[in-house]
C-alpha cells in the first residue's frame, strides 16, 4: 500500500531530533492548541504514512515542531538538515 502523505518520516525525525524530544502525545497536544483536532493515534498514522495530511495541517505541524513547511516536504539528504531540522 502506498503512503497517503510524504511528510510522515520528516515529522518523526523532527520530533526525535527536538531538544527535549517531543513525544507523539506532546505533538498531538501542541496541534490541538493550534486548532487541529488530532490525538496520539492520528500522529502515529501521519508518521506511518497511513493518514492523509492537508496543506493547512502540514503548515500547522511544521509550526508545532518548529521546522519549515519546506523542510517537511524536502527530499534532501543534506546531513546538516537531518541533524538540525529546527529553525534557528
Amino acid at each position: 500500500m502506498s503512503p497517503k502523505n510524504i511528510i510522515g518520516e520528516r515529522v518523526r525525525l523532527a520530533r526525535k531530533k527536538a531538544k527535549p524530544v517531543i513525544t507523539q502525545v506532546d505533538l498531538a497536544a501542541r496541534l490541538q492548541t493550534l486548532g487541529l483536532q488530532v490525538d496520539q493515534a492520528a500522529v502515529s498514522r501521519i508518521e506511518s504514512g497511513a493518514l492523509e495530511v492537508t496543506d493547512i495541517e502540514a503548515a500547522t505541524i511544521a509550526k508545532a515542531l518548529g521546522v519549515t513547511v519546506g523542510w517537511l516536504f524536502s527530499e534532501s539528504d543534506n546531513e546538516t538538515e537531518a541533524r538540525n531540522p529546527h529553525k534557528s
